[in-house]
């Protein structure tokens, strides 16, 4: 079943949010000031924002969606933890 969107579109809905996660990443190991629940933080408000995108998409991607709202729940509860202890964190 063919619904407007191409394989290749799927793949980059796909590696979107990955990019950004990386990115994320990278520029808070390169700035070695910012605490670690900050970038748990900006990486959990970056998986809200792709989230609700997908889902009011011309065709919504629910499973998509769903996961990168399931994710953004854990760096959210990670986040929580590393501010409250940072000894604690598992990450």
């Amino acid at each position: 079943m063919h619904n407007g969107i191409d394989l290749d579109v799927y793949f980059l809905i796909i590696l979107y949010p990955v990019a950004g996660l990386f990115i994320i990443e990278m520029v808070c190991r390169a700035i070695k000031k910012i605490p670690n629940w900050t970038k748990l933080l900006t990486q959990a408000i970056m998986c809200i924002g792709f989230g609700i995108a997908y889902l009011t998409m011309h065709v919504a991607h629910w499973l998509t969606a769903g996961v990168l709202l399931a994710l953004a729940i854990a760096l959210l509860y990670q986040a929580k933890i590393s501010k409250l202890d940072p000894q604690k964190a598992l990450y």
